[in-house]
C-alpha cells in the first residue's frame, strides 16, 4: 500500500471559458452594429473681416425648447424648409448661436437638419 494517496488531476474544461468568450464577441459585435456615427462638420463663427460685405447673415438661436431664425419661432421640424426658404431666395450664411442649456445632441440635431441644404455655410457661435 503506497504512503501517499495519489491524486489525480482533473482535465481542465475548456468549455465554459469558450461559452464566456463566445458570448462577449457576440455581445460586442451586436453593440457595435447598432451603433451609428456620423460626423458633423463644425465651423467656428470667425470676426467679420473674412466676410464680404454683400454677404446675407441669418441668425439661428438654439435654446433647449426652442428654435428662432432671425428673430421669429420655429418647430424643429420646419428648421430645414425655412433655412432653404431663405437660403434659395438670397445666398446667406446661417449663424447659429447655442445656448449653455442646449445638449450636444440637440446641436447635433439641428446642424444635421440643415446639412442638406447645398451651399450653405453655417457657422457656430459660442454659448451666450
Amino acid at each position: 500500500m503506497p504512503l501517499k494517496a495519489e491524486r489525480r488531476r482533473r482535465k481542465l474544461s475548456m468549455t465554459s471559458l469558450i461559452d464566456v468568450i463566445f458570448l462577449l464577441l457576440l455581445f460586442f459585435m451586436l453593440s457595435s452594429t447598432f451603433s451609428r456615427f456620423s460626423e458633423v462638420e463644425l465651423q467656428a463663427a470667425s470676426g467679420s473681416a473674412n466676410r464680404n460685405a454683400d454677404t446675407n447673415l441669418a441668425f439661428l438661436r438654439v435654446n433647449a425648447n426652442t428654435l428662432s431664425l432671425n428673430g421669429r419661432t420655429i418647430m424643429p421640424s420646419d428648421l430645414n424648409t425655412a433655412v432653404k426658404t431663405l437660403h434659395l431666395v438670397d445666398p446667406i450664411v446661417l449663424l447659429v448661436n447655442v445656448d449653455v442649456s442646449v445638449s450636444a445632441q440637440q446641436l447635433a440635431d439641428v446642424l444635421v437638419s440643415v446639412r442638406g441644404i447645398p451651399n450653405l455655410p453655417v457657422s457656430v457661435m459660442g454659448a451666450s
